[in-house]
């Protein structure tokens, strides 16, 4: 292996010292149209290989601009599609370094089948081993399917490329308008990419989050000794209701919380921690940012929106096919109501729904804010499969706020009567011990004290099955 060539580079930066091990290194491309036979094509343009990361095993490709602009040709698509079938029969990640021009022009319907193969490969190997994509050059055309097939995409802030049409492609723009192309775009608006970064940090978060996922779907060592204090009470926790990414921060396991597509809905946060040194899924909604200070930098209704539950839902359903526990933080009141909103959000809160409802690992809800109306409900609520509801002494849980449910039920009698019977209904109908009264809440927990008692229920909920209706797949 050339030890000079960017391909190379990164992956000696991407795992631990000395491990990787090349396969497939002579391959070289089998065309000879358009006078390929005088190129010479080391490795065919990808690097190819396994090492491991903090000793756990993982495949790697990356791909050499240096040799055709990295364009994929049929071997080089062989190579990838041979790690996968490696990875598949070892339960290990496969973690792919994009570079590349797209397709190899010169070896045509050969080029094509090869990128359907890769397809394929991703597919079969779709929650049963992580997959994980980082693109520091370019990723055009079909090349945009890759990473969009798998799991997890870094993208390199500067100089990489995600695009199916170029911008100047697309009617009325041009790339000094929108670069649609650029990872601003891809991880802001198109919701695809989930840390932009530079290259060398990419790495080092590539590594952060393998440490964190089980190596395949049936593989239980996504553990680590926890060396946190597990009682460990947060007296600020209480004050971390509007940005719930500190809050997960705050209760993980030494405040560290791996958030994915974090420029994307930034009203509904997502993301990995552990608890007791167990990996945790964790999805929160969010109705403020703060900055580095912890001053409020933005701040959103806690509504739901089409974004924020299709964010959610996939997130979920990752975590479910990889048996990893899913934590809910709930602060929601209602849907957002703007007419764009309206063509998608019930289709969206269907699919957070159902991924929450068909989720089978073990799910804790804890209701932190408001939980009002049908959005509650979807919020992981005990209705839909929640196994522990926690709630917080101040939460509210109800059909709406006890204010407009007073103005509706005594319309007309006059403002004294409503106040007072607001009073009568937020007692009774929208606090978090009327909800416990009715069983829907199980533990009333003080929030300075809520990572000790999450830690507590995901220990009781280890062993948990879940025999579901027998069918091929649901359709929602």
């Amino acid at each position: 292996m050339s030890n000079s060539s960017q391909a190379s580079q990164r992956i000696a930066a991407l795992l631990d010292d000395n491990s990787f091990v090349e396969i497939g290194a002579q391959v070289t491309a089998r065309a000879t149209d358009f006078n390929l036979k005088q190129t010479e094509t080391p490795s065919d343009g990808v690097i190819t290989g396994y090492g491991v990361i903090d000793g756990n095993l993982v495949y790697v490709y990356s791909q050499d601009a240096s040799v055709l602009n990295g364009s994929v040709g049929e071997m080089h698509a062989k190579k990838i599609a041979n790690l996968y079938d490696l990875a598949l029969k070892m339960g290990a990640p496969v973690i792919g370094l994009i570079d590349s021009a797209g397709l190899r022009l010169q070896e045509a319907t050969d080029a094509l089948n090869a990128f359907g193969e890769i397809y394929m490969k991703q597919t079969l190997a779709s929650g049963v081993i992580p997959q994980i994509t980082a693109i520091f050059g370019a990723c055009g055309g079909g090349l945009a399917m890759i990473p969009t097939l798998t799991d997890f995409t870094f993208m390199e802030g500067s100089k990489a490329k995600l695009f199916v049409n170029s911008p100047n492609a697309l009617d009325g723009n041009y790339k000094e308008k929108c670069d649609t192309a650029a990872a601003d775009f891809q991880s802001k608006e198109a919701g695809i990419v989930d840390v932009t970064a530079e290259e060398s940090e990419i790495l080092t978060q590539i590594r952060t989050l393998v440490a964190m996922l089980p190596g395949n779907n049936e593989d239980d060592a996504s553990y680590v000794e926890c060396t946190d204090d597990l009682n460990r009470a947060t007296a600020e926790l209480a004050g971390c209701v509007g940005d719930t990414s500190i809050a997960l921060s705050v209760i993980a396991d030494d405040n560290a919380f791996f958030e994915t597509k974090a420029d994307y809905a930034k009203d509904m946060v997502t993301g990995f921690i552990k608890l007791n040194g167990m990996t945790v899924g964790a999805v929160a909604n969010r109705s403020e940012v703060c900055d580095a200070e912890g001053k409020v930098a933005e701040k959103m209704d806690a509504v739901l929106t089409a974004k924020g539950c299709e964010k959610a839902a996939d997130f979920i359903n990752f975590c479910d096919a990889f048996n990893i526990p899913v934590l809910s933080l709930t602060n929601v009141k209602g849907f957002e109501a703007t007419v764009c909103s309206e063509k998608k959000i019930a289709k969206a809160v269907a699919k957070l729904t159902y991924a929450f409802a068909n989720a089978t690992v073990p799910k804790v809800n804890v209701v932190i804010g408001q939980a009002m109306g049908s959005a509650y409900v979807a919020m992981n609520s005990k209705a839909i499969g929640a196994d522990v509801t926690m709630a917080w002494p101040t939460a509210q849980i109800g059909a709406m706020d006890a204010k407009t449910a007073a103005q509706i039920m005594f319309d007309g009698q006059g403002s004294d009567v409503i106040a007072e019977k607001a009073k009568e209904y937020a007692d009774a109908q929208t606090s978090a011990q009327g909800a416990a009264r009715r069983g829907y809440v199980d533990q009333i927990v003080e929030a300075a004290d809520t990572r000790k008692y999450l830690i507590g229920a995901f220990e009781m909920l280890f062993t948990k099955r879940d025999e579901r209706p027998a069918k091929k797949h649901g359709t929602v």
